[in-house]
């Protein structure tokens, strides 16, 4: 974990390297759940990729032409045992991962509004396999942090950086709950797809601004529904379909969280309504999707009738 010394001396040192030893200790167990994505990892370390590039919509980590016809198959085989692909695009010795999110869409409304990156301490939470990381790398960070505690999407990004090598990229096996070991850690935190799925929003947010340093920048991406009103919806199960939704703002009910987590300087600067062009099911994701989330005779609701998702991107700062 060489992350630890990029770290201010503001961070808890030791109770974070307690904390990935204690992970560390239970993700490599041998295990069928932890093999499952241990072992296509492992195999995928052998191919380290000589041309790597991060500039555009498909994260690319070798050319075709660097392995044998043989060699590639066996590359696409060992990707194929991280389905489902939920974020990407990426093209891996030709081989090309169309994910059930074309994730590009949302760094493209992310660039314009993104600050200056170079040579600063970043955090991913929830990073998945490491899309947006691997997008940020053009920025030259000197570190990105990605927190992600999916067995399967830890073991999927350390997969793809064991080809790809770049070696300011980092992964571990945390959650939203162990910022707390990080107090004015970070100079800048994106948390994309994350706040909706958390129970208490306004303690998370309060996490959240605690660990960025002064001066620092959140980029928040979320569902939201829309509205005039400082309101959110509370499902009583499940918001398309998903049983772990708690609440869905709309736009000014999320920027009066911010406020009250201690954020100033707060835009809204992109909503727009979900569409399947965006999230949908592929050949690297072949189980449900957008489409199957909404009402079959009213794709202005979701499946137990609630208004269906818009997304909302916001960035923030801490004084």
């Amino acid at each position: 974990m060489t992350y630890i010394d990029h770290l201010p001396a503001s961070a808890k040192h030791d109770e974070i390297i307690k904390t990935h030893k204690q992970l560390q200790t239970w993700v490599n167990q041998n295990k069928k759940g932890f093999l499952r994505y241990r072992t296509p990892f492992e195999a995928l370390r052998k191919f380290p990729a000589q041309h790597v590039d991060c500039n555009n919509d498909w994260v690319q980590i070798g050319k075709g032409d660097e392995l044998e016809e043989a060699a590639q198959q066996e590359v696409k085989s060992h990707l194929r045992k991280f389905i489902p692909w939920r974020k990407g695009p990426f093209s891996i010795y030709g081989t090309r991962v169309d994910s059930e999110w074309q994730s590009h869409r949302k760094w493209q409304r992310l660039a314009d509004y993104l600050p200056d990156m170079k040579g600063k301490i970043v955090a991913d939470i929830g990073c998945s396999n490491g899309y947006y990381m691997f997008r940020m790398t053009p920025y030259e960070p000197e570190i990105v942090i990605g927190f992600e505690p999916s067995i399967q999407h830890y073991y999927c990004f350390k997969g793809l950086n064991s080809m790809a090598g770049q070696e300011n990229l980092h992964i571990d096996l945390l959650g939203v709950e162990h910022l707390t070991l990080f107090p004015e850690c970070f100079d800048v935190l994106f948390l994309m797809g994350i706040i909706y799925h958390r129970s208490s929003p306004v303690e998370c947010l309060r996490q959240i601004f605690t660990s960025l340093r002064p001066g620092g920048t959140l980029i928040l991406e979320s569902q939201a529904i829309p509205g005039e009103t400082a309101t959110a919806l509370f499902p009583e199960k499940t918001y398309a379909k998903v049983p772990g939704t708690y609440f869905v703002p709309t736009a000014s009910c999320l920027k009066n969280w911010l406020s009250r987590a201690g954020f100033s300087g707060i835009d809204v600067f992109c909503q727009h309504p979900m569409s399947s062009i965006e999230q949908r099911r592929t050949d690297w994701m072949t189980f449900e999707s957008y489409t199957d989330f909404l009402d079959p005779s009213d794709s202005s609701r979701t499946i137990e009738g609630y208004p269906a998702p818009d997304r909302i991107f916001v960035r923030a700062r801490k004084k």
